[in-house]
């Protein structure tokens, strides 16, 4: 009942409710985080990075470790503490690890953001740490991806995407849905979005920037039963990038991936061998 007048609403008054449907695409929610993760973020050298008016939380473990770099990209509306499980995983096998929390994301200070704010913060720190190896969550995949085609002389030897979103108009049906505003309003949304990126909408999509990065190997692991992000998604950007593999899982859902134990296990035996 609360959508369907949602909808006859935002029919009324188009302009007012893609004005709220941005605001939810620019402002990301802050979760709160486990003690766990917490605790692993404690043991890092966390520092701050001033970038585009945002004060950027950065974290680094086991900086003299024997293995190489790794970045690890966090998915929107999530943050480095994330990874909390996989660091820990990560450390035991002597890896350099680095990671931030996105503009208005985390620890990191807040503000209205965007995509291409994220993307080009992720180009900072590919350079910043001279990494070879990266890790992302969910829409991290969309920012590295991007970062990856539109910069090719970035050499990377192993990427491992926990899931990822392929078109961002499915981002913005996601959005539109989860708001209930009409058609109207979706179609005001990409029309502001695209003026703003100096980009149409129907053209930002992983699949197509896969097909261009310097990859050496790459793995996507996703859940089968993912209701977050549908597994069709990665399976299309798999499908799109000749030097992935695509694996899935089970009985972890979006979220529960990123700790779950076998997984990280795949994980760790990915970037060994």
């Amino acid at each position: 009942m609360k959508k369907r007048l949602i909808f006859l609403t935002s029919s009324l008054f188009p302009s007012l409710f893609a004005r709220i449907a941005y605001e939810k695409l620019t402002h990301p929610q802050v979760h709160k985080l486990r003690d766990h993760e917490l605790t692993t973020l404690d043991k890092a050298n966390q520092g701050e990075l001033d970038y585009s008016g945002f004060k950027i939380k950065t974290y680094a473990w086991n900086e003299s470790g024997s293995k190489e770099a790794l970045l690890l990209i966090h998915g929107w509306e999530g943050q480095a503490g994330n990874f909390s499980d996989l660091v820990e995983e990560l450390i035991k096998a002597d890896y350099r690890i680095y990671s931030f929390d996105g503009p208005s994301h985390g620890f990191s200070s807040k503000g209205s953001t965007s995509l291409f704010e994220f993307i080009e913060l992720v180009n900072v720190f590919i350079e910043k740490f001279e990494v070879k190896n990266l890790i992302s969550h969910s829409f991290g995949g969309v920012a590295t991806s991007y970062v990856l085609s539109a910069n090719q002389a970035l050499e990377i030897d192993k990427y491992l995407l926990f899931t990822t979103p392929d078109k961002f108009s499915q981002r913005i049906d996601f959005v539109a849905e989860s708001v209930g505003v009409s058609p109207k309003v979706k179609r005001k949304l990409i029309a502001r979005l695209e003026k703003e990126l100096d980009m149409k909408v129907p053209n930002l999509n992983v699949s197509d920037w896969v097909k261009s990065v310097n990859v050496k190997e790459a793995l996507i692991l996703h859940d089968k039963n993912d209701k977050i992000l549908p597994i069709e998604q990665s399976l299309n950007v798999h499908h799109n990038w000749k030097n992935s593999k695509f694996e899935t899982v089970e009985g972890t859902g979006h979220f529960r991936i990123l700790r779950t134990k076998s997984v990280l296990d795949r994980a760790i035996h990915f970037l060994e061998n």
